[in-house]
Order: C-alpha cells, then structure tokens, then sequence
C-alpha cells in the first residue's frame, strides 16, 4: 500500500467524522484510491480498509460513550441509515454511529464492488444495506 492509500483512507475517515464529505464522495475516493473495502469495529472503535491484494490499514475512529447494545434492532439501524442517507438536519457520522451502537451494531462491513454495506451484532445477526441508485 503506498503512501497515497494511506492518506486518503485518513482523509476519507477524518471527512466522515468531521462532518467534511458524505458517503457517496466517500466511497467515490477510496475506489479511486484502489480499495475495495472497509470494516467499521464499534467494540474496537477501529476501521480497517482493503485493497484487493489483501493489503490493508487500520485506523482508531470515534469511540462512542457507551458499550454495543446486545440485542440488534434492525428498525432503528434502518431508520439510522435513512437519516444518513437523505442527510437528515442534524446529521453527523459520529451521531450515526451512536445510534447505530445502541441498536446493537457491532459494525458493518462496506464492499464497493457488491454495493452494499453489512451490519452485524454481537451475536452475529446481520441486515445488508444495498447501496442508493445514487451512491
């Protein structure tokens, strides 16, 4: 992985938690960039991103204020997602991931070559999140 990856997997992560660049331009750059994947580990508070030949890094991310919710509640991980997706007022990553915590998210994993996004909970329950028309 060359120095290029690793800045823009920062940039792209510091642009989700700042506020500074959606998902769509997030996922835009890091194709571009040569990935083909990341991982969000909430239990960790790490994020991880994926070239096709295996290589990888991994980055601390925002580590929320409490725990992973230990039943997963697929409604309220959907109506997170919706929030994220048409840009609720208010809208933040960091907030997004909150809510999604406390919905019993132990992270998901983003392919960009499958188009969707897999949440999954501490005992493994998963909900696939195709990506929008748009993304």
């Amino acid at each position: 992985m060359d120095e290029y990856q690793q800045d823009t997997a920062r940039q792209c992560l510091d642009g989700a938690e700042r506020g500074g660049m959606s998902f769509p331009q997030i996922v835009g750059r890091l194709i571009e960039a040569g990935f083909e994947s990341y991982s969000v580990d909430f239990r960790r508070a790490t994020v991880a991103y994926y070239l096709p030949d295996g290589q990888g890094i991994e980055l601390a991310c925002h580590a929320g204020a409490e725990p992973v919710a230990p039943d997963f509640d697929v409604a309220a991980i959907r109506a997170a997602i919706g929030e994220a997706q048409a840009l609720v007022p208010g809208y933040t990553y960091n907030g997004f991931c909150d809510k999604v915590r406390r919905a019993g998210c132990a992270g998901y994993m983003v392919s960009f070559s499958g188009r969707r996004a897999v949440y999954f909970g501490r005992t493994a329950e998963t909900h696939v999140e195709l990506f929008p028309p748009s993304a």
